[in-house]
């Protein structure tokens, strides 16, 4: 029995020892090195201090904002320990009635604007995190923003513009706009425009 038991043991110590604390210390140390900003969570700050992360959608509401993706996450709008999406088909009756109020909901904040709503902006995601919106998305907001701002469309566009993410490596994805980045850049405009710092949710 012993000859089986210690041999036993100390393979149990040794992959213990490798795997569950060598390695795990190893890749930590080569993240931290190698991609520092992505291994603590793509995190980011505004006046010294962590407003959120570039992976994580928060919610918008306030006109001078931007505003992401619906999230169907629970009990809260973008909850990253409850990702998820709504699990509603297309043909889900529940799920249009939703949709015809976030449609609703974006004609009130821009009556004059009738151009059609990117579709991204009235339909969650399937995690229920997603921190980008389309061109279209943000190119649909963005008179109302500026209004709303003080600015010119002009502008608001060229920062649109600015932050457009395109397509990795020319082909994967479409492009997109980091909804989070767009806003604290706004509110950087704001000691020349007068807009208002709040709005948003972290």
């Amino acid at each position: 029995m012993q000859s089986i038991l210690r041999p036993a043991l100390v393979l149990f110590a040794v992959l213990t020892l490798i795997c569950g604390v060598l390695y795990p210390f190893a890749v930590t140390g080569i993240a931290q090195a190698a991609f520092p900003a992505a291994a603590n969570g793509s995190l980011i700050e505004k006046d010294g201090q962590v407003v959120g992360s570039s992976l994580l959608g928060q919610q918008f509401t306030a006109p001078g904002y931007f505003w992401g993706r619906p999230s169907a996450t629970g009990p809260m709008p973008n909850n990253g320990g409850g990702s998820g999406g709504s699990n509603q088909g297309p043909l889900n009756p529940a799920l249009q009635e939703v949709v015809k109020g976030r449609v609703a909901a974006l004609r009130a904040a821009d009556p004059g604007n009738t151009a059609p709503v990117p579709v991204d902006l009235v339909t969650a995601s399937g995690s229920g995190l997603d921190p980008e919106i389309s061109l279209a998305g943000a190119r649909y907001q963005a008179a109302r923003v500026a209004r709303a701002r003080g600015l010119s469309p002009e502008r608001v566009k060229a920062m649109i513009e600015h932050h457009t993410q395109l397509r990795a490596l020319g082909l994967f994805g479409e492009p997109r706009v980091n909804v989070l980045a767009l806003n604290l850049d706004l509110d950087k405009e704001a000691g020349v425009a007068g807009a208002p710092e709040t709005g948003h949710t972290r």
